[in-house]
């Protein structure tokens, strides 16, 4: 990754080589919207917009055969990246994401066929289950949910990659205190249990879009931790178990609980 990030600063030309080639490359196509976020990051907008718009001919051309993943987080990234490079702050950064997740659900709400084959793969499942009817459209949504969850998490995971290729080249180890950093204050978290509260009632706000309150303080969660581990200069094998874990549902509320806790009482200063 390093290397790729060398050739794309080397100039605007091999920025353009790179997000045509990786472009065209199904899987791997999702590293040309994390070059773009690279460019945004280190020269702004006006140099990322040229190559933004080279970015946009290979996955347009996918999202024309159905795969809408790489020219989404092309957008997506984009905004990220601009936004981070403004503020500095990957709390707001976070919180922008969750429009991420809610415009991908939104268009999967109007495009509703485009879950159609899904279904089809599902109706043995749901036949089983005897699940028709209002389950079956109450199922629709909660998936739809979770793929638009998975698109902000997504989105958030290559923007940091784009960030840690930057620092890579010109400012090693300020990604790793950027993360060790990161944490929800006291006001934004408030508004997010709010916002959990209210969609776990299922008020107001849908009971799916709790995904979307949640990852902002799961991803402070796992800041603090890489911080205490730094701190505490633990074996990388603690970071290797607590991901294990994470897969976990419990362990995740327990995270995102230790983040609405750590806005309050800040460990980082503690330990």
């Amino acid at each position: 990754m390093r290397g790729l990030a060398e050739f794309v600063m080397t100039g605007k030309k091999q920025a353009i080589i790179a997000v045509g080639l990786i472009g065209l490359i199904p899987v791997i196509n999702l590293l040309s919207p994390v070059v773009v976020g690279l460019i945004m990051l280190r020269k702004g907008i006006k140099e990322a917009a040229f190559v933004f718009a080279w970015g946009i001919l290979p996955l347009g051309a996918w999202a024309l055969v159905g795969d809408f993943v790489p020219l989404i987080m092309l957008f997506g990234i984009s905004g990220l990246a601009l936004l981070l490079r403004e503020t500095g702050s990957w709390e707001f950064t976070l919180l922008a994401a969750i429009l991420i997740g809610l415009a991908v659900e939104v268009y999967l709400r109007m495009q509703p066929v485009v879950l159609d084959p899904v279904f089809i793969q599902l109706q043995p499942y749901l036949q089983l289950n005897n699940i028709q009817g209002i389950e079956e459209v109450q199922l629709r949504e909660t998936l739809t949910s979770i793929i638009g969850a998975v698109y902000m998490f997504l989105a958030i995971v290559l923007t940091m990659l784009s960030r840690w290729m930057q620092a890579a080249l010109f400012n090693p180890g300020g990604f790793k205190q950027e993360i060790h950093q990161l944490r929800i204050e006291q006001k934004i978290a408030i508004g997010l249990l709010g916002f959990m509260l209210l969609a776990s009632f299922g008020i107001i706000i849908p009971s799916s879009w709790i995904l979307y309150f949640m990852l902002p303080l799961v991803f402070s969660g796992v800041g603090l931790v890489h911080a205490v581990v730094a701190k505490r200069h633990l074996s990388g094998m603690v970071l290797f178990a607590f991901y294990l874990m994470l897969l976990l549902p419990l362990i995740v509320q327990l995270v995102v609980l230790l983040a609405l806790i750590d806005s309050w009482y800040d460990f980082r200063s503690r330990v």
